[in-house]
């Protein structure tokens, strides 16, 4: 893939309020790339700087190796859904479509020829005369796409375009939006608050925190190996138990809080190793409950169930280990044969020095 945007040093001020700083990130073409965090930490700035709705008060953003200042929105190779969508009502379906083909000179067949493939990309093949006001939630997002996409833009930014659907209907939308942007090809730039949205639909991840990037990285790598304690309570479910390291060199050597000594490799502690008192991060999903006759692979610990949450395909268990402070969280699916336990059962918890993470 090639480098399509480039950010470098980008600051933006309000005021006395710096709402980005510093900011250098990369985007290649064909790529679906996310912009992660909590409300207020500049993911929605960002992406408007991109978009040319804000200015930069310091920095350069670049797009197809073009410096983009004082270069307004619709001349920039981009284009944006909104949240709100931003469908006319009182227009069809086609209209709205072909709204920014108003001032394009194509004859009124071609128009038609290009809503319709529009239309027919995002799955609304012959919905054309159809008043907007009647459409569905996932329906209406689907016809912002088509609008955006009908302009052939290099980039389409969207801004949490499918916040506003319910659950079932969300994670359909994520689906389709991934294959359509296979289908297309072009760059997309995600904005979202929702952690499970980010890591189903993206390439890359870039997690920002008070208007810095505090990690960018694929999903899997940032699940799996986050670069702090802050990126690992923000991605996902973590367990944090109190550990000393004992001794570093071409491992760490440590003491874990009810779970004994371990020794782990020195890419599990992202920040580096150093003595003292630490920090250890594991997920719930690489924990076990053992059942009666279940033998643990690497270690297990003796634990009391705190709590129990019954999800149907899986079960979350809170559980309490001496020492430990707080109860840890352990995500079971549920298999045939395999009972849910009551609050209070005395059970054994596996666990695997592979899967943990040094803060």
């Amino acid at each position: 893939m090639t480098d399509l945007i480039k950010l470098r040093g980008v600051q933006k001020y309000y005021g006395d309020y710096h709402a980005l700083r510093d900011i250098n990130l990369t985007i290649r073409a064909g790529e679906f790339f996310s912009l992660l965090g909590p409300s207020g930490c500049g993911k929605t700035t960002l992406l408007r700087v991109i978009a040319g709705f804000e200015g930069v008060s310091d920095g350069t953003v670049m797009i197809s190796d073009r410096d983009m200042k004082d270069v307004p929105p619709n001349q920039r190779p981009t284009n944006m859904v909104f949240q709100s969508y931003a469908i006319f009502p009182h227009l069809s379906v086609a209209e709205n479509v072909a709204f920014g083909l108003r001032k394009s000179g194509m004859k009124k067949d071609e128009k038609a020829s290009a809503v319709e493939a529009a239309l027919t990309m995002v799955g609304l093949a012959g919905y054309g005369a159809r008043a907007a006001h009647a459409l569905s939630g996932g329906q209406r997002q689907r016809v912002a796409l088509a609008r955006a996409l009908i302009l052939k833009p290099k980039v389409l930014l969207l801004d949490e375009p499918l916040s506003a659907l319910d659950k079932k209907m969300r994670e359909h939308m994520q689906v389709e939006l991934i294959r359509l942007q296979r289908a297309v090809g072009i760059t997309f730039i995600l904005v979202t608050h929702d952690q499970e949205e980010a890591l189903v639909m993206s390439d890359r991840i870039a997690v920002m925190f008070a208007g810095e990037i505090g990690q960018m990285d694929d999903p899997e790598t940032l699940y799996r190996r986050p670069n702090s304690r802050r990126v690992a309570e923000f991605i996902g479910k973590m367990n944090f138990l109190p550990a000393h390291v004992t001794a570093f060199n071409t491992n760490i050597d440590l003491s874990i809080a009810g779970f004994g000594d371990a020794v782990v490799a020195l890419d599990q502690a992202p920040e580096g190793p150093r003595h003292g008192a630490v920090a250890v991060g594991i997920r719930p999903e690489t924990l076990a409950i053992l059942f009666d006759g279940e033998k643990a692979s690497r270690h297990e610990a003796p634990a009391v169930v705190d709590e129990v949450v019954y999800y149907g395909d899986m079960t979350y268990y809170d559980v309490r280990v001496k020492d430990v402070p707080e109860p840890l969280t352990i995500a079971m699916k549920n298999m045939i044969g395999r009972p849910v336990l009551d609050v209070g059962a005395q059970t054994r918890i596996a666990w695997d020095e592979r899967a943990i993470v040094v803060f």
